[in-house]
């Protein structure tokens, strides 16, 4: 009877997640280190070769794998279900939610990053660190939302409210004709443009966004972080480099170099680029005798997209954008394991073991309270932190870490948790549409039970039988649940994301 009161009061809630303090480490005496964080894009647990893909997926990944034997391979990394959910989490330490960006962002909407969030550009800055990021931001174009707004000294990138995508945008409007007689020139001049932006000041534009930029972004990009890290080791300062770089996002466009290289199409060609740009950045860190003191991290921010996205495919050749899961179910958007877990590689020389592993449950979360750590500086105590510090698995001193649970949002809903090794969902996930139309992923829809499905994920790592005999499960993830409950009527969240119940509040 617990469980059932316990499950009725769930189902009736929109927000729910686990909360947790974060606590500081006393200062080091030592060199701050530098940080590196590569974020790549919708690239599946199953794609690089350190995780079983590479040469088998027929795109090899040689300098990531040459990362992952040089560092530590996270083998239970868990995000959020998709771009912007996952992004707010690595910035801020919490749940998409409390910031109300439990959605993909969307030009024209009010899922826009606070004034009032606490994110690493700033954690890192107060440190007395060079900070820039180049890429995609995707947490809003408001101005209180933008990088310099939120502690980065530099920022260049596609439109902070976009994705890759924004690319195509005036080219379908051109194909359609949605602008009636509209000048191509004046599209374009409207359209998405790359910004740069200094410190906090205004966003200024600098090119439009166009296919052909898109294809190639990732040289610049990776150009422009080279520079900025060589830059600040000349003049002795520490920096934080933010690099979320477009290898795995649709439309997968391949620079003039990599493009045909891989033996899968356009998915594999980016997979090899992005690869390629890793190693620039590692074989950079060697030149500049600064590999020992950086702390660099190559992960995914969510898995790896469906066969919905063979739509992107160019030339019409059956060759979606379509990365693997590996031996987990769901695509990108979805709150199933394949979509919340992915890799992640962390090299930190005298720190962490050359070709370790870790399969401690470590979340996207987590990052900002174990920098923190290491930095030696607390974190803000007005709010919920719900990363916890994981240094001790991150240098192999815990098997096991300090994390045992995760909950999903989709937008204003609780959907899914992990309790260790069990999986728990409270809304089920169905494909949309009929025949050829009928997709999952972002485009999947959720409906309501009575009672939650779950699975063991060791045992049955595609999820395909429900462990119906295994109900006493569902107690500790109620546990934690409740325990965050306490913690919204102490640190109330923002209206959630939502973009089509226009009864409902829209943003903050």
């Amino acid at each position: 009877m617990l469980l059932k009161r316990m499950l009725i009061g769930v189902l009736s809630i929109s927000i729910a997640a686990p909360t947790v303090f974060a606590q500081s480490a006393p200062a080091s005496n030592q060199k701050k280190p530098n940080v590196v964080f590569i974020l790549a894009d919708n690239v599946g647990y199953g794609d690089l070769g350190s995780y079983g893909g590479g040469e088998l997926r027929g795109a090899p990944t040689p300098r990531s794998d040459e990362l992952a034997k040089s560092g530590l391979r996270l083998t239970q990394y868990l995000v959020e279900p998709a771009c912007t959910p996952s992004r707010a989490a690595l910035m801020t330490g919490q749940y998409s939610i409390r910031n109300g960006l439990s959605l993909v962002a969307e030009p024209g909407t009010p899922n826009t990053l606070s004034s009032k969030a606490h994110t690493m550009g700033q954690l890192f800055k107060g440190a007395g660190y060079a900070t820039a990021i180049f890429g995609k931001w995707h947490l809003g174009g408001a101005p209180q939302s933008l990088p310099g707004a939120h502690g980065f000294d530099q920022y260049y990138g596609i439109p902070p409210d976009t994705s890759w995508d924004s690319a195509a945008y005036v080219q379908m409007g051109i194909q359609t004709h949605s602008f009636g007689n509209v000048p191509d020139k004046v599209l374009y001049e409207k359209g998405p443009w790359i910004n740069q932006q200094k410190g906090n000041g205004p966003l200024e534009r600098v090119k439009p966004y166009t296919m052909a930029v898109r294809a190639e972004i990732d040289n610049e990009l990776t150009d422009k972080s080279i520079a900025f890290m060589k830059e600040q080791n000349a003049a002795g300062k520490p920096f934080f480099l933010y690099l979320p770089f477009s290898m795995g996002h649709s439309p997968n466009l391949p620079s003039k170099q990599f493009a045909g290289k891989s033996r899968i199409g356009q998915y594999g060609d980016k997979m090899m680029e992005g690869d390629h740009h890793v190693g620039q950045v590692m074989d950079a860190l060697k030149e500049m005798n600064i590999e020992d003191n950086t702390i660099l991290v190559f992960a995914s921010d969510n898995g790896g997209t469906g066969q919905y996205f063979m739509n992107w495919d160019r030339l019409g050749l059956g060759a979606p954008d379509m990365g693997s899961n590996g031996p987990f179910r769901g695509d990108l958007g979805e709150p199933t394991e394949g979509a919340v877990r992915t890799f992640c590689i962390i090299r930190w020389p005298g720190h962490i073991a050359p070709g370790s592993t870790s399969y401690a449950m470590f979340s996207i979360m987590d990052f900002m309270p174990t920098f923190a750590s290491i930095l030696g500086v607390k974190l803000p105590t007005d709010r919920a932190i719900d990363g916890v510090n994981q240094i001790d698995v991150i240098k192999g001193k815990s098997a096991t870490g300090n994390r045992e649970s995760l909950l999903t949002f989709i937008g204003p809903d609780l959907v899914a948790g992990r309790w260790k090794q069990w999986r728990y969902y409270f809304k089920d996930m169905a494909r949309t549409g009929t025949g050829q139309q009928m997709v999952g992923g972002i485009y999947a829809n959720a409906a309501p039970m009575y009672y939650p499905k779950f699975y063991n994920i060791e045992m049955d790592p595609h999820e395909d039988l429900q462990m119906t005999n295994y109900g006493w499960t569902a107690e500790p993830i109620f546990k934690v649940i409740q325990e965050y409950l306490a913690s919204v009527k102490k640190y109330p969240n923002p209206p959630p994301s939502n973009v089509t119940n226009f009864s409902q509040p829209l943003g903050r």
